[in-house]
């Protein structure tokens, strides 16, 4: 029963075939080999985006990182949520990669940015300021680190207040293809329509090994995305091995089947915790939820095996006999082991 992450979980069984396809003879290194030409026309496909560059690296973290300091100075701002990834799980990547930018954190009530909040942001940073960081990106995570979703005009909303003040907008798509599953949209719909100028379109998360893929829609960025990769030491030689992955992913939809089992299982998991009584902090949509679970029925879950992460509420939500639990549900999870999770919680 392990719901502690869905970093965790196998990768898909064509996509290693695919890497041991690809681990024949010789072929082009760096990038240069036809697995990712086709991969470059896949994704352009797929975002209809038919100028975007598109580039491949093996972590979230390089993705984000590297997409940021592509677009930010290092005397910008970056605002993102307070609870956003490239704050909390980064290790300082945004502020290293960007050469010194500044995080500005926009506090959230659901890891949602508020457009009002948005605003207040960026007039702490007023442009033209010397003594003070200048208003640079806007980073906004798509499924939420709270489990929680945007709808494509609250994205719409937000990149409108980044767009009159002349800021680009980031996208973290470590689990976009639960988020597009979930609003049941295109790509191009969730991205660049909506106002997005990059993204980090993650695979790591729903069935890969690892590999994400940078999207930028500006190829006048491309060179730049370029020369930052190499920099980094994250420009892979034997490159085939990630184009490798992510062929198989878009392949045949997959990548979309992958995000929908995930989803179904969350959703499965919170109608049995709606059932038995327990709280979830937030509405579900995706492939994750946070639940505050009684002591005594967190001792039973973990007693019989079950594996996720809990912790104690934030002052506003503490109790002394529950803890906050983050259940994360991949494409793999079997449904015996959801059914005895959920038995467990009715029994």
């Amino acid at each position: 029963m392990f719901f502690a992450s869905d970093n965790a979980g196998p990768a898909h069984p064509s996509v290693m075939q695919a890497m041991v396809d690809a681990n024949s003879g010789y072929m082009g290194s760096y990038g240069a080999d036809p697995i990712m030409e086709r991969v470059r026309a896949k994704i352009r496909e797929v975002f209809e985006a038919p100028e975007a560059a598109v580039y491949l690296v093996a972590t979230g973290t390089a993705a984000n990182a590297l997409l940021l300091a592509t677009y930010a100075q290092p005397w910008h701002a970056v605002f993102c949520a307070d609870v956003a990834h490239v704050e909390q799980d980064e290790c300082g990547a945004p502020e290293f990669f960007t050469n010194g930018a500044k995080l500005s954190l926009i506090p959230t009530a659901d890891g949602r940015i508020a457009p009002d909040a948005l605003r207040a942001a960026i007039a702490r940073h007023p442009a033209g300021v010397v003594h003070g960081v200048q208003p640079g990106p806007l980073s906004i995570t798509q499924i939420t680190e709270s489990g929680t979703l945007y709808g494509l005009d609250e994205i719409a909303a937000l990149t409108a207040i980044a767009k009159e003040h002349g800021l680009p907008v980031h996208l973290d798509g470590a689990r976009f293809a639960n988020a597009l599953v979930a609003l049941d949209c295109s790509a191009a719909d969730m991205t660049w329509r909506a106002g997005v100028d990059c993204v980090s379109f993650g695979g790591t998360k729903n069935g890969l090994p690892g590999v994400e893929a940078a999207v930028i829609f500006d190829p006048e960025k491309a060179w730049e995305f370029e020369l930052r990769r190499k920099r980094a030491a994250h420009l892979f030689s034997k490159h085939r091995y990630l184009s490798a992955q992510m062929e198989a992913y878009l392949a045949d939809g997959l990548w979309l089947k992958m995000a929908a089992q995930a989803n179904a299982n969350c959703a499965k998991l919170a109608e049995g915790l709606r059932e038995t009584g327990v709280e979830m902090l937030h509405q579900p949509r995706g492939n994750m939820l946070f639940a505050r679970l009684p002591m005594a029925l967190h001792e039973k879950l973990k007693g019989a095996g079950a594996v996720y992460y809990a912790k104690g509420g934030t002052p506003a939500n503490a109790t002394p006999d529950s803890v906050v639990a983050r259940l994360v549900c991949d494409w793999s999870l079997p449904e015996a082991e959801l059914d005895r999770f959920i038995g467990l919680l009715k029994g």
